[in-house]
């Protein structure tokens, strides 16, 4: 992608943090090197007047009594970043490293850390050089900052730790020369305005907004590609019922499920039909849809305020020089977000596992015992059913709250803590979940719209038929299923259905 995302800090919004997070190279605004360099010389200002002032030449946490000498203050923030590095577990992906790190930049950029602008620069190298900090996934409680990614993030800069370039691991002091780039050493402060922040619970929660969009644009075609399947009615997506409740989610995506319906010649053959009302799953839609569309939008608003905020400490306010200790490093707002995001995301796989369940029974759906002719002798999609279960049934568990727990840390100087990093880093099982759900239901939906031949179904519908159909074709007897299933998963998960959607639908791909 050769995109350049301007980094102004304050105001990057939710699709420029999408295109960062496909690979965008980023800059950074030059009209806020001002705010930046006013806060490193009110840092320069405390230290020539010998005030003791915490982060800049004291110790931290319970230490914060602790007066360091000025002829110590590098080596204090060198230990600080070096001590920190505690995280455990896989490496967290480059595209949310690449977003993580940007969010930093843009954080520290608004003028209230007592950073240089020097440091911001060697940031910006790495995200465009595409040489990573390898930054472990676990090891952080959400509050005090994400110390520890954080502190793996920080650590390249001073030439220590790991980083990473086109798939290679290679050690920081080699990463540094790709860039052309000499290790730093920290100035006061610096060390912890690096690793003091929210942006590694906030890049992830992203990652997971951004893979919950896939995973629900997939549905509402899935969804709708069921309905027509098993000849069900396209009158609860009419648009008074919506109305007379009031939910914007639910009339919006009831909307979506007309637009996509609209013009199937198998509705039509149906229409005088006696069945009276079809099963939930069919029938409310709109109003599980709708109430999680509602959510996800509630998450995406906390995120990208999040996103832009500034949240290390303390902070430095250069009208008066103050610098205040406070407590936006606390990711409360971004762990209880993920929660309720992870609540939504599971319910759009329940709700999935229910119409694939429905298409497999004949009594329901009309259509051949799962799906498949010649049944006994072929199982169909018997299985696949089972396995769309599993991964709903696993989302339960993964669903529960994170950010009501809270282990104290720091000698209880942190006694309550968010809990925000594994709240959003966990959205990512959820949403390959959900992935793998959406595509046996796409499967098993395209299977029931092949038995209503000749009937087509309607325009939008056949080109999703075409799209599934050019991965996977019809299953007329059993065969090694996984690779099919992989198949449309890839599908859901590269964001394929997201141009069947409005434009207004979802929060970061509105593109009016």
């Amino acid at each position: 992608m050769s995109e350049t995302i301007l980094i102004t800090p304050g105001n990057l919004s939710l699709a420029e943090m999408r295109a960062i997070y496909d690979g965008a190279k980023v800059s950074l605004n030059p009209a806020a090197r001002e705010a930046v360099d006013r806060s490193t010389q009110t840092v320069a200002d405390i230290i020539a007047a010998d005030r003791t002032v915490y982060g800049i030449n004291t110790g931290f946490g319970r230490l914060a009594r602790t007066s360091i000498p000025t002829d110590r203050l590098q080596e204090l923030q060198r230990n600080l970043v070096m001590s920190h590095a505690t995280g455990l577990g896989n490496p967290i992906d480059d595209r949310t490293v690449r977003l993580i790190m940007a969010l930093k930049i843009g954080a520290l950029a608004r003028g209230y850390s007592g950073i240089r602008w020097e440091v911001l620069e060697n940031l910006v190298a790495m995200v465009n050089g595409d040489v990573l900090p390898v930054i472990p996934e676990k090891g952080s409680v959400g509050a005090s900052g994400d110390l520890a990614p954080l502190a793996h993030m920080a650590a390249p800069l001073i030439g220590v730790g790991q980083m990473r370039h086109k798939g290679r691991i290679i050690e920081a002091t080699e990463g540094l020369a790709l860039l052309g780039l000499e290790p730093l050493e920290l100035g006061p402060k610096e060390g912890l305005a690096l690793l003091n922040g929210t942006q590694t619970s906030t890049g992830l929660a992203l990652a997971g907004l951004f893979a919950t969009e896939h995973a629900f644009a997939a549905a509402i075609t899935a969804g709708a590609l069921s309905v027509d399947a098993a000849k069900g009615s396209d009158a609860p997506f009419d648009p008074r019922i919506q109305a007379v409740r009031g939910h914007r989610g639910q009339a919006d995506v009831a909307a979506a499920y007309r637009a996509l319906l609209d013009g199937s010649e198998i509705r039509n053959s149906h229409m005088h039909c006696d069945r009276v009302q079809d099963p939930y799953s069919l029938r409310c839609q709109p109003q599980v849809m709708g109430a999680a569309l509602d959510h996800i939008r509630f998450a995406a608003t906390t995120f990208e305020t999040e996103a832009n905020a500034v949240s290390d400490n303390p902070l430095v306010f250069t009208d008066n020089g103050d610098v205040i200790s406070g407590g936006n490093f606390h990711a409360e707002p971004v762990a209880m977000s993920a929660d309720v995001l992870a609540i939504a995301l599971s319910e759009v796989g329940s709700i999935s596992e229910r119409r694939i369940a429905l298409l497999m029974d004949t009594a329901l759906s009309g259509l051949p015992a799962f799906l498949v002719e010649n049944g006994g002798v072929n199982s169909g999609f018997m299985i696949a059913q089972v396995t769309a279960a599993a991964l709903a049934s696993e989302n339960k568990t993964l669903a529960h709250p994170a950010s009501i727990d809270s282990l104290p840390t720091s000698a209880n100087q942190e006694d309550h803590v968010s809990m925000a990093t594994f709240a959003a880093r966990r959205l990512g099982d959820i949403s390959g979940n959900v992935a793998g759900i959406m595509a046996v239901e796409l499967l098993s939906a395209a299977q029931g719209i092949d038995f209503q031949s000749p009937l087509k179904t309607s325009p939008h519908l056949i080109d999703v038929m075409s799209l599934i159909r050019s991965k996977v074709p019809h299953y007329d007897s059993d065969r090694y299923f996984a690779p099919d299933l992989e198949a449309i998963k890839s599908l859901v998960e590269d964001g394929a259905f997201l141009k069947l959607m409005p434009e207004t639908l979802l929060p970061s791909t509105r593109t009016v």
